[in-house]
Order: structure tokens, then C-alpha cells, then sequence
């Protein structure tokens, strides 16, 4: 698949990093990937006393846990950074290589192929969303060497007809309805930035915000197959009943039960989330940040007596769920 020019151009300026120090950063979450699995069976191996609802709960603070260790690691140890992409794709691989040597041989047919269909999906769903353009604004007709020069200072310009108070209706009206924003991990321009994805090294804008969803529904719908296909491993070789004598693979089995649940929890929380903001017509960074953007602005005027304005919030995008939804799916490219 083509790397879109114009993301090719963003990461060229704003983090160009050599082949070496790209594979070295995957190295890093390999290793991460691999040692929070390990640390994680240390749950129903030596907690085995506790409820399943306990030893959920100590994997969420072991995971937080980790993940602040593993930063301190990584900034005065190691003095390396991780990619966030990589070490999605390597969870996806361990659970899918850990699944091949131990569940798989005691899953029925249809679960395999259903659980294998879906590893498949987000490999391929991962890839389309780091490599796609999100929607970022640059001049076609601009040099190589400055690909978004004019570009960025006619964005400029809206943005300065924003804050000029321009009455909501004008702005409406006035072509700004891409609503372009500022990322300031890629440095540059999106139309209609959502929010950067650091699992997925990428922008969430207008152009690949349908795939964003997509992909998380993947891994939801993937996760809770890998969650069948566990279970029916763990009623056969009866491990829950016998948590004391587990041996390390077995550990390792419940252990990612416990990742995908948590996994699951929060991915499920996050699309609704984003399907509510889908209905209301608004962004996640707008909702963050709708302080700095003036069309979100309602300002009321002073009180009798009072030396100061009120500023509240006030979405002029929203058309109504059915309007809002049709017009999500009309995207324009």
C-alpha cells in the first residue's frame, strides 16, 4: 500500500528518524510487550486465593504499574524510546502466537476461524491507519522543499477570521466547516482533527476517522472472540478449578484472559465515546479545548452590577443525530 504523499512529507519534517533508531524503538516494545505478559501471570499464579474479580483488579494496577516503570526504564536506563504502534502489534502477535501453541488445539473449528479472520483484520486495519493521511492541509502546488508553507498561513488567516468575532452564522457560512486544527505532535494542520492517536503514530482526522472507528470495533469484536476461545480452553483443561497448580503457559492463559478483559473494558468505553461525539457532531479535541476555538464560544453579557462576561459552551455543529450521522458518512475527501 502507498504511503499518501502528504504524510509522507509531515513525518520527513517533524520526525525523521533513521531506519536504526526506528528499529531499535520496536526492539524496545518488544521486549516491554513481552515482559508485561510475563509479570502479569505472576497474578493467578501466586494470587490464586483470590476472586477473578480481585485478580482483574491487580492486573489493572500492575499495568498502570508498569507502565509508569517501564518509562523511568526507558528514560534513565535505557535512555530509548518505545513506539506505541510497535508495541500494539506486538500484543496482537503474542496473544496470536500464544493462542497457536496452547488454546488453539482445544477450540472448535468456527471459533478458530472466526479468532484468526479477526488477527488478520487488525493487522491489516493497523497498517491502513498508520499509513493514511488523516486529512492534512498542505498546497499541491507548493515546492518540495516548503510543501506547506502557503498552505499553513491561508490557514492562518481562518483561523485569525475566527477570533476576529465573526458572528456564529458567519462563520458557519464561510467555509470553515472543515474545521481545520492543530496537532502539535505532527505539526501540522488536520481537517477535522479528533485527537492524536499515540497507539495508532497517527492523526485522527476527517479522512480516516471512519476507519478509526472500524478498527476499534475490530479489536473489540476480536478481543471478545479471544475471550471465547479462552474459555472454552480453560472449561477443558479445567484450569480455574486447580489455580494453585498451574504451570506457566497455564498461568500465562489466564493472565491474558485478565489483558483482553481490561483491554476490552476500556476500548468498549472508548467507542462510546466516540459515537456520542459522532451524534453531537463534535471532536474530542474540541471538547478538551473548546476554550481556544471562538465558534464554540456563547458569550453572555454582564448582569446588572456585574464588570465581566459570561463564557459558556455551545456547539453550533450540531444539526441532530440523523443530520449529523448522514453527514459523518458523506465525508468529503
Amino acid at each position: 500500500m502507498k504511503i499518501p504523499k502528504a504524510m509522507l512529507e509531515t513525518q520527513n519534517r517533524s520526525n525523521p528518524l533513521s531506519r536504526s533508531k526506528l528499529i531499535g524503538r520496536c526492539i524496545v516494545s518488544c521486549i516491554f510487550v513481552f515482559l508485561t505478559h510475563l509479570a502479569l501471570s505472576v497474578i493467578p499464579r501466586f494470587f490464586s486465593a483470590f476472586s477473578f474479580l480481585t485478580q482483574l483488579a491487580l492486573s489493572a494496577l500492575l499495568l498502570l504499574l508498569l507502565l509508569g516503570f517501564g518509562g523511568w526504564c526507558r528514560r534513565t536506563l535505557l535512555r530509548a524510546k518505545a513506539s506505541a504502534p510497535a508495541f500494539v502489534f506486538f500484543n496482537i502477535l503474542f496473544i496470536w502466537g500464544f493462542y497457536f501453541s496452547v488454546i488453539r488445539p482445544a477450540v472448535p473449528q468456527l471459533h478458530d476461524v472466526v479468532f484468526n479472520c479477526g488477527v488478520v483484520f487488525l493487522f491489516i486495519g493497523l497498517y491502513s491507519i498508520i499509513t493514511s493521511d488523516p486529512g492534512i492541509v498542505t498546497n499541491g502546488s507548493a515546492s518540495p522543499d516548503q510543501p506547506m508553507e502557503s498552505s499553513l498561513s491561508q490557514v492562518d488567516k481562518e483561523m485569525e477570521l475566527l477570533a476576529s468575532g465573526l458572528g456564529h452564522e458567519s462563520t458557519h457560512d464561510s467555509g470553515l466547516l472543515m474545521r481545520v486544527r492543530y496537532c502539535k505532535t505532527c505539526k501540522a494542520y488536520i481537517k477535522g482533527l479528533d485527537h492524536h492517536c499515540p497507539a495508532f503514530g497517527n492523526c485522527i482526522g476527517q479522512n480516516n476517522h471512519p476507519l478509526f472507528l472500524i478498527l476499534l470495533f475490530g479489536f473489540i469484536s476480536t478481543e471478545a472472540s479471544y475471550l471465547v476461545c479462552s474459555s472454552v480452553f480453560a472449561a477443558k483443561s479445567r484450569i480455574l478449578d486447580r489455580p494453585s497448580e498451574l504451570t506457566l503457559s497455564e498461568s500465562l492463559a489466564v493472565s491474558t484472559i485478565l489483558f483482553t478483559i481490561l483491554q476490552l473494558l476500556w476500548q468498549v468505553v472508548f467507542l462510546i465515546w466516540h459515537i456520542y461525539c459522532l451524534c453531537v457532531n463534535i471532536r474530542t479535541d474540541e471538547w478538551i479545548k473548546w476554550k481556544k476555538y471562538p465558534e464554540f464560544q456563547l458569550v453572555i453579557p454582564p448582569e446588572p452590577g456585574q464588570s465581566f462576561r459570561n463564557i459558556r459552551f455551545w456547539n453550533p455543529y450540531d444539526k441532530g443525530m440523523v443530520q449529523n450521522v448522514k453527514e459523518f458518512l458523506a465525508i468529503q475527501h
